[in-house]
């Protein structure tokens, strides 16, 4: 029997904007992947199986990666899920520092397959992105 291959689904959601610490205001861009699994051992998520992984990345910079990066603050982002089929819920937050630009945060959500609606926010005043997303 050969190797196995991962099933998956690359999607982008809208930004979301939100007030940060004191008087910033921010973005942060969300893209990611559903996958069936399990992910391989170097992987954002070990072992994870029937799930989403959120890719976070904070601010933009408007000439570049060494230029001046703007709307980044200090945030904890949100993602909140319900699989439409089996009606499991849940809820996942990942602190996000504004100085965070070599690497996007990663944020898990084990959801099972099925179609899974999601909103990633913040814990601040915010508009949040929204999406349905099949998780195979």
């Amino acid at each position: 029997m050969g190797p196995r291959t991962c099933a998956k689904n690359d999607f982008n959601l809208s930004p979301v904007f939100t007030v940060g610490n004191g008087v910033c205001v921010g973005m942060f861009s969300v893209g990611g992947t559903s996958f069936d699994g399990p992910l391989y051992e170097y992987s954002e998520a070990p072992g994870a199986v029937h799930s989403i992984v959120f890719r976070l990345t904070q601010g933009f910079s408007p000439i570049g990666e060494w230029g001046p990066h703007l709307l980044a603050c200090d945030v904890t982002a949100v993602v909140d899920w319900r699989n439409l089929d089996t009606g499991a819920t849940g809820s996942v937050s990942r602190f996000i520092p504004a100085g965070q630009r070599s690497a996007p945060a990663i944020v898990l959500a084990e959801t099972g397959p099925g179609r899974v609606q999601v909103t990633v926010r913040t814990d601040r005043p915010n508009v949040p992105a929204t999406a349905e997303i099949v998780v195979p």
